[in-house]
């Protein structure tokens, strides 16, 4: 039962313990896991490549325990490393109970379970400093022969796939955030929109790791900005220029509806769920029947030249979103 509010501050010590004790069993290589009372956590790892990645939500407060889970999963993924090691710094708006505490943690660990991670640390507390929970994620990968892959990965005639449709992650924020103004949305579409961090999903770790052993030179999970700055941001880490066709490009029909309601422009919308993954042109063919074998939505939608630009094969000016389409709607 509830007992009101919860005071500012750390979480009570009880509390903790019971949410800790949820969490899914840990691997052997997690010799000290998350406790009352501990400073850290301690992993065994043996020689190899540790790929780090840090992210907060901010955005968003719904669901934001699984969202902080997958979106520092994405970028441990593209890596080309199995996310294993998962820690959350939770901040909590005066007037959290313990029932919003409680679903919190249920949704960080149905999503750490599904990719297959451990918690193994992090900190809660109570704190007037916001005014919706805020969780600031950092999650953990290793691979044990040291190789990895890099954004800036993208070599001259490299072709771009897509894999996965965007907007999902906008679609779902915008569903929840901007509901009053989406009126004009069929219910059905704006259902679809609501539920989208979950189906289709913004995981993108399995396609990732399947890319990763297909031989991509390049991943990249394009975020805040939308897959307009995702490309920017492959192309510039890369020093490259890439031509983009459009016209390939996959979209997820929730989010064009919603965004078409608010007048966002798609191309700059928050597109987690969404790989962009470079591969040689002598692999490509191989790695897109591949990759929509496996049952992911996968799209040729740009290719590798000489220079330092993005563009779009049409002639169309290609916008470089430096602010999300979300940030200036919900701001």
């Amino acid at each position: 039962m509830s007992q009101g509010p919860l005071p500012p501050g750390k979480l009570p010590a009880a509390l903790l313990r019971e949410l800790l004790a949820l969490a899914p069993t840990p691997g052997p290589e997690l010799r000290l896991p998350p406790a009352v009372g501990e400073d850290a956590g301690v992993i065994d790892v043996t020689s190899g490549a540790l790929i780090a990645a840090t992210d907060p939500i901010t955005l968003t407060g719904h669901d934001v325990g699984a969202h902080s889970v997958v979106v520092n999963a994405n970028d441990v993924a593209v890596m080309g490393a199995r996310p294993r090691w998962f820690l959350a710094a939770v901040l909590l708006p005066i007037g959290t109970t313990e029932e919003d505490v409680r679903a919190l943690f249920k949704g960080l660990y149905t999503a750490l379970e599904h990719i297959g991670a451990t918690l193994v640390g992090g900190h809660t507390e109570i704190t007037a400093v916001v005014r919706q929970p805020v969780v600031i994620g950092q999650m953990l990968g290793l691979r044990q022969d040291g190789q990895f892959i890099r954004t800036g990965g993208v070599q001259e005639g490299d072709v771009i796939l897509q894999v996965g449709p965007a907007p999902i992650e906008g679609a779902a924020v915008l569903a929840k955030e901007a509901q009053p103004r989406l009126s004009a949305v069929a219910p059905a579409v704006l259902a679809a929109a609501r539920t989208a961090l979950r189906d289709p999903g913004i995981s993108v770790v399995e396609p990732a790791l399947r890319a990763s052993t297909l031989g991509a030179t390049a991943m990249h999970d394009p975020t805040e900005g939308g897959l307009s700055a995702g490309l920017y941001e492959l192309a510039e880490a890369s020093g490259i220029a890439l031509r983009v066709d459009a016209k390939a490009i996959l979209w997820f029909e929730p989010g064009i509806a919603v965004c078409g309601a608010l007048g966002a422009d798609p191309w700059g919308v928050l597109a987690s769920g969404t790989l962009l993954a470079a591969f040689p042109q002598r692999l490509a063919d191989q790695a897109l029947s591949a990759l929509t074998a496996d049952g992911y939505a996968t799209a040729v939608v740009a290719r590798a030249v000489r220079g330092t630009s993005v563009e779009r094969t049409d002639g169309a000016p290609f916008v470089r979103y430096e602010r999300d389409e979300l940030s200036r709607l919900l701001s």
